[in-house]
This record gives C-alpha cells, sequence and structure tokens, in this order.
C-alpha cells in the first residue's frame, strides 16, 4: 500500500531543511578553519619582524658597554681639558723627541693624543733616525686608533702627507733632515731674491733669514720639547727653531703615562724663561 501523497512531500521537506542546516554548518566551520589557518600564516611572518624591533640580549649587552665607553671617554677628554687649563703656561708647541734604540708607536701616539687632549695644538714626533717619519702611516694610524680609544673621537678624516699628519691639532712627524732642509731651503729662497734684484746682498741678515724660516714653516717655534733616553742632545731637532725651547728629560718613552706628562707640563709652567736675560 502506497504512502499517502501528503506525508511523502513533509518528509521531502524535512531532508531539504536538514541538506541547508548541514551545508551551512559545514560553510561555517571551513570558514573559521580558513581564518586560524591565515592568523597562523600571518603570525609566522610578523612575528620575525616584531623581534627585530627589539634587541636581544647580545644587542643590549652591546649598546650598554657602547654607552658605557661614550661617557668614560667623555669624562677623560672634560677632565684632561681641564687640567690643561689649570696648567700656569701651556705650551702651544710641544716636540717628543725619542732618543732611544726601540720605539713604541703606541705609546708615542698616547703622547700625542694626550697633548692635543690638554689643549697643545702643535705636535712634533721626532727620533734621530727618521724611523717614524719613514714609517708615516704606521703612526698615523696608532694616533688614529689611541685618539678613538682614549677619546672616543674618530680621527680617520686625518689628511698626511710626505712629512705632515695633519687636523687641527697639527701633528707632525720629523727626521734630522727637516731641520736642515727648512735652512737650504730658507738660504735658496734668499738667494734667488737676489738673483731677481728683489732684494741685495746686504739686505740678507740673520732676522731676516730668521722671517724666512717662519714663513716656510707656518708654525711657532716649540716652546717645550719632552726628551727620552739618556742621551744628552737634541740630536738635531730643529737645530733653528729651538733656542729658546725648554728641554724636560723623562728615561723612556716606553709605558709612558698620562701623569707623567702632565707632570712634565706642570714643571715647565713653573719654568721662569729670563730669554736671555
Amino acid at each position: 500500500m502506497a504512502p499517502p501523497r501528503g506525508s511523502f512531500w513533509r518528509l521531502l521537506l524535512v531532508l531539504v531543511h536538514i541538506s541547508r542546516a548541514l551545508l551551512f554548518w559545514v560553510r561555517v566551520q571551513l570558514r573559521s578553519l580558513k581564518g586560524r589557518l591565515w592568523e597562523r600564516a600571518m603570525g609566522a611572518l610578523l612575528l620575525p619582524a616584531a623581534l627585530a624591533g627589539f634587541p636581544g640580549p647580545s644587542a643590549s649587552a652591546n649598546a650598554s658597554a657602547s654607552a658605557s665607553a661614550n661617557a668614560s671617554a667623555s669624562a677623560r677628554r672634560a677632565q684632561w681639558l681641564s687640567d690643561g687649563e689649570a696648567l700656569d703656561k701651556r705650551p702651544s708647541h710641544i716636540g717628543l723627541l725619542v732618543a732611544e734604540k726601540e720605539l713604541s708607536y703606541t705609546d708615542v701616539a698616547n703622547l700625542v693624543v694626550w697633548s692635543t687632549a690638554v689643549g697643545i695644538s702643535y705636535v712634533s714626533v721626532y727620533d734621530h733616525h727618521g724611523f717614524f717619519q719613514k714609517n708615516n702611516s704606521r703612526m698615523l694610524e696608532e694616533i688614529v686608533r689611541q685618539q678613538q680609544d682614549l677619546l672616543g673621537v674618530d680621527g680617520s678624516g686625518c689628511n698626511t702627507s710626505h712629512q705632515v699628519l695633519s687636523w687641527r691639532p697639527t701633528v707632525k712627524v720629523l727626521s734630522p733632515e727637516d731641520g736642515k732642509l727648512s735652512i737650504i731651503q730658507a738660504a735658496q729662497q734668499l738667494c734667488r731674491s737676489v738673483e731677481n734684484k728683489e732684494r741685495t746682498s746686504k739686505d740678507i741678515s740673520v732676522s731676516v733669514l730668521d722671517v724666512t724660516l717662519r714663513e716656510l714653516k707656518n708654525i711657532p717655534d716649540p716652546e717645550l720639547v719632552l726628551k727620552f733616553g739618556a742621551v744628552d742632545s737634541t740630536l738635531g731637532f730643529l737645530p733653528w727653531h729651538i733656542r729658546l725651547t725648554e728641554f724636560i728629560s723623562l728615561p723612556t718613552h716606553w709605558n709612558v703615562s698620562y701623569p707623567d706628562l702632565l707632570g712634565v707640563l706642570q714643571q715647565y709652567g713653573a719654568c721662569r724663561q729670563r730669554l736671555g736675560q
């Protein structure tokens, strides 16, 4: 016996509603699953970028160490400048004369940096054999390195030529030839002026030669020379320019310290120069 037609259509309608409900539930679940997968994918992409914005332990430690080093260098600069200003008399030009066989580029570079840090404008480095000048680039590199380590200042902008390492302040690396050469150049210049009838031979005097030498050098005479070693001699250090120079000796330049240099500057400040009187 066949089921009533009305009952059949009611059953079919119920099945249609059940089918629609199942389809809607499946769509919701798929949409939710897709959202979670998308969130995970975006999280995987964004997490490294987020972490990159925050320094790790090593980066934080390096930043802290760098800040501490900069603070220490800044404090040293202030202290050394204060020491220079407290001197009774501060030379504008200091010579570092090394009369020892074994040379320490690091110790001489330290002396150069300390000298400029206390406010000395000109520093001349000299050894009798001219080794510092022959190794000019090595001397420059060591000065720049010590300037960075001691003062926290980048000295890589320094200019160098055959004989001169120059920034402000000015540092010169000299040899015995410099003193002789400057006198020869001044004499040649005076001879040319006579030859060109710009002056007569009677016009040439010691004072004229002195003025010519100063024009060629364009730096003041050294007021102080710090000599290292047991040799009691100027060893050809700028013979024309040291007539009024004060010489102070230390046994060696090896492992020389800032207090050693400061003590020499204080000793120079206490000197009373009579200038021939």
